[in-house]
């Protein structure tokens, strides 16, 4: 935005202001609790709504704010058991804005002070507005300079930065929203939601924005094959995935071969795990959806410590232990019991060893684990990601399969996590040999990061080191309040749907400043395509409708296909030939 807009803006004089957006004066309130505000009489409260924004003008700096509640008042309780008679229009005009008025709650979210040492950049409200300060409706101009537009630009510290579109103001339909992404990804961030609502949707907005403007590369495990190469809708059979818009800067990996190409995904690699590469700490989150007890777990460990890397595979493996641990005992002339020596020889009961064994069991059954994998898929995935190539792994048919997404998203995570710690360790004192940010999408996170093993887990180890090595977390959810209350504080952005469950809403506020108040606009979200964003990507909390998922957005993003597709390959060729012929000149 251009500075004599912003001046514009930061010498508008409430003297002479458009009458017809004024709703009325301040009259209580407090910073903590917000600002009560009387209506002027002529004001219809039917026409106001929780989530409208405000501006207030006063002591030569301009309060922006959002409207979070509406309510009825009387100057007289009487007036509510004995009501009078407004039939009569004098009558009406006599006791409305006088007797019987309304009135709304304001939370103060931002200041503009053009005296101040940062003139013309709003800054966090530290006071308010005196009394019978004038309470106008925001303009679009006076909105859209909170917010700004998509560009490049800087924020509020001076640094180069991509804000991004993500929807507009419910009742604005020219004004965008944009989400500084810079900042979005330098935190761990959240998408929450009811199931039914668009979080999928959202999400693969927000990733695309990430790809477009190229601020951090992502590692998304897919649960739902809904991210990769094409997705369902409601509103339409199909929509296109992240690899069909970015079809040169998004590759896809998969558990499931088959599947993907069914899909006609046309998987980049497949991944595979060894049955020696898999420790007992990768197992030890699943202890929950695996019904594992801590004796159990226990046994995990004892079994790593005498059998080393080879401890799941010979577990599991019947001839193994016959052939170590069974044969005949030549005093007594007896078979020996090979799983009972083996659970002597390990120190643990044997009857815990038969509970581990038929749990651990299942993991025969997936595909993806093998004896010898055909590659090291840590690496493959690291190259790729080093490479500014964003990876989306499917899960084909194991998505359904919450002990096979638990397994390998703790598998991958913990190991790509531990190679970013040692490459920014060793590029301490050299900015340019850090790795490239990466933003690890999970769904189902109150699966990993639930009180009681959050702290264990690599997740929330992630999660409290904020951006200490260049990775954070994406998370996708419907159940906010099964997230560690710890995990939640260090969440930065917050962008959530409708919920209706008391638990969950006052999850998504846990360490908010001014939650309670935001809570009544959360409540009133449509259930689809409006959200509620906070945090630290925007500049104060923000309702939206969220921008559309559809082919505008596609080409928006720069998608070339049918007849525009063939144009470029006609031009790229006539590129070519022309650069041949000068050279053969």
């Amino acid at each position: 935005m251009s500075d004599d807009m912003l001046r514009q803006i930061a010498e508008f004089d409430p003297a002479h202001e458009d009458i017809s957006r004024r709703l009325g004066q301040v009259v209580a309130g407090s910073l903590s609790q917000g600002l009560e505000v009387l209506l002027d009489r002529d004001q219809a409260l039917e026409d106001l709504a929780v989530g409208r924004y405000v501006t207030i003008h006063a002591g030569g700096r301009i309060f922006f704010g959002m409207i979070t509640d509406v309510s009825l008042d009387n100057a007289n309780i009487a007036f509510e058991k004995t009501p009078p008679d407004l039939s009569h229009p004098f009558m009406r005009q006599v006791h409305l804005g006088s007797s019987i008025f309304g009135k709304v709650h304001v939370a103060p979210m931002l200041v503009l002070d053009p005296q101040g040492p940062d003139a013309y950049r709003p800054q966090p409200v530290k006071t308010i507005p005196g009394h019978y300060a004038p309470v106008t409706v925001a303009t679009p101009k006076e909105v859209g300079y909170v917010f700004g537009e998509e560009r490049a630009g800087q924020d509020v510290d001076g640094r180069n930065v991509q804000f991004f579109f993500v929807g507009r103001p419910l009742d604005m339909e020219n004004v965008q929203i944009t989400l500084n992404l810079n900042r979005f990804v330098e935190r761990s961030s959240a998408v929450f939601g009811k199931s039914g609502t668009g979080k999928t949707f959202l999400s693969r907005l927000l990733l695309a924005g990430v790809i477009k403007n190229d601020v951090a590369v992502n590692l998304i495990f897919d649960m739902h094959n809904e991210y990769g190469w094409e997705g369902t809708a409601e509103h339409t059979s199909k929509v296109k995935g992240l690899k069909q818009i970015f079809p040169g800067q998004v590759a896809i990996f998969t558990l499931d071969d088959e599947s993907s190409r069914r899909r006609g995904s046309n998987p980049d690699s497949t991944v595979q795990i060894g049955f020696e590469h898999i420790e007992p700490e990768d197992v030890e989150m699943l202890a929950g959806v695996m019904d594992l007890s801590d004796v159990q777990v226990g046994a995990m460990y004892a079994m790593y410590r005498r059998l080393g890397r080879s401890w799941l595979r010979h577990f599991l493996d019947d001839g193994w232990i016959e052939k170590h641990y069974g044969g005949y005992d030549e005093e007594t002339n007896k078979k020996i019991n090979a799983m009972k020596a083996f659970a002597e020889e390990m120190g643990q009961p044997q009857s815990t060893l038969a509970a581990l064994r038929r749990r651990l069991e299942r993991f025969t059954r997936f595909g993806f684990i093998v004896t010898s994998p055909a590659d090291d898929s840590i690496t493959r995935i690291l190259e790729y990601l080093q490479a500014g190539r964003h990876v989306v792994l499917e899960f084909g048919r194991y998505g359904n399969d919450l002990q096979a997404y638990l397994l390998v998203a703790n598998f991958l995570t913990r190991r790509i996590h531990d190679r970013y710690v040692r490459a920014t360790e060793k590029a301490f004192g050299d900015e340019s040999q850090k790795p490239r940010p990466l933003v690890i999408t999970i769904e189902e996170a109150h699966k990993f990061l639930e009180p009681g093993i959050a702290s264990k887990t690599i997740f929330g180890t992630i999660a409290r080191e904020l951006r200490k090595y260049n990775v954070t977390l994406f998370i996708v959810d419907q159940r906010p309040s099964g997230i560690d209350d710890e995990v939640m504080s260090q969440i930065g952005t917050r962008v959530t749907l409708a919920l209706d469950n008391e638990e969950d809403i006052r999850a998504v506020f846990m360490g908010v400043s001014g939650g309670l108040e935001l809570r009544q606009v959360l409540a009133r979200l449509d259930s689809k395509e409006q959200a509620l964003i906070m945090g630290h990507a925007v500049p104060m909390p923000v309702v939206l409708q969220v921008r559309r998922y559809d082919t505008d957005f596609y080409r928006q993003m720069g998608l070339v296909e049918g007849q525009a597709l063939r144009r470029r390959a006609d031009e790229e060729r006539s590129l070519l030939g022309a650069g041949r012929k000068k050279r053969l000149e």
